[in-house]
């Protein structure tokens, strides 16, 4: 999972960008799921890779349509990057690992708890580094939500937030912070038993 987070951490610098790579993940990891699943028994295995790919890039190139024609600033924000879940090595996996060995039902549901786990990483790491980062959350600037919104504008942490943490270095800070956290709870955990 940490692997595949790795293109998308660069839309992670704001809240919305992260929610809203993580809404296409989503949509893409299981409508791939499903659409492998359905033809997996139809696809020899000689070309099945190459026939995953563009499955996998049809999604993403209907979906960056969608984004470019309905939420312009989400896709400006996001940019080359929603082409490259094309290439997402977590939404290949799932489509090699379990859609192409099981029903459309069961792969739905796996390609969308997976996406649900990446999405939500991604949103985190995007909370954490825009607020930490800026002071602030600011709802409504690239989703197209008719209205904006500034959370926890006045807490008073304006004057003492990380500004590297939306600059690109920050999302490797923030992930690894968040990964030794929970290795230390791993070994708490562990050392009680």
């Amino acid at each position: 999972m940490v692997l595949g987070l790795c293109p998308s951490l660069a839309v992670t610098s704001t809240f919305e960008g992260a929610l809203g790579m993580g809404i296409l993940v989503i949509l893409v990891l299981t409508l791939t799921n499903i659409s492998v699943s359905s033809i997996r028994k139809l696809v020899p295995d000689t070309v099945r890779i190459p026939v995953y790919v563009i499955i996998i890039a049809t999604e993403v190139t209907i979906l960056k349509m969608l984004v470019d024609a309905f939420a312009p600033a989400l896709a400006q924000e996001l940019g080359v990057f929603i082409a490259l879940i094309t290439v997402n090595c977590v939404v290949f996996g799932r489509a090699e690992s379990f859609a192409s060995k099981n029903n459309v039902v069961r792969s739905a549901l796996d390609g969308f708890g997976v996406a649900i786990g990446f999405a939500l990483s991604l949103v985190i790491i995007g909370f954490l580094r825009e607020f930490l980062g800026t002071g602030m959350i600011v709802l409504g600037r690239t989703l197209p939500l008719g209205f904006e919104y500034t959370l926890l504008q006045n807490a008073g942490l304006e004057k003492f937030a990380f500004s590297i943490l939306v600059q690109p270095p920050g999302a490797f800070l923030v992930i690894g912070l968040i990964l030794a956290g929970i290795a230390a709870y791993r070994q708490k955990k562990g050392a009680k038993k």
